[in-house]
């Protein structure tokens, strides 16, 4: 694995720390200006940001029409945090919908 895939996996890796962060902002009482000053929401955007740089370094390498589509892997991660941390609903219709998207990320993957 080359440095640039491992720059990859950890965008996707850091974009979702973010995403959860935010969710974790945006739960509770208050309007959209108290929820952007809480704690987990400006560190969430400042590790959304983190996970923008590493993008960046992997696409020195790495085809735009692989790297963008590999981020879906992020998407089924965030699918099963969101249903265990946050009690959202999880399908059958959304699970077959997440299998088709890793099978497009491991040919996405590998074709490169």
């Amino acid at each position: 694995m080359t440095f640039h895939w491992v720059a990859l996996a950890l965008a996707i890796c850091t974009s979702l720390a973010g995403q959860v962060m935010l969710k974790s902002g945006a739960v509770g009482e208050g309007n959209f200006i108290a929820q952007l000053f809480r704690p987990t929401t400006m560190v969430g955007l400042m590790v959304y940001g983190g996970a923008a740089l590493l993008y960046i370094v992997a696409l020195r390498r790495i085809p735009m029409s692989v790297a963008l589509p590999c981020t879906a892997a992020s998407y089924v991660a965030v699918a099963v945090i969101g249903y265990f941390a946050f009690g959202e609903p999880l399908g059958l219709q959304k699970i077959a919908a997440l299998g088709l998207i890793c099978g497009g990320v491991v040919l996405l993957a590998t074709a490169a």
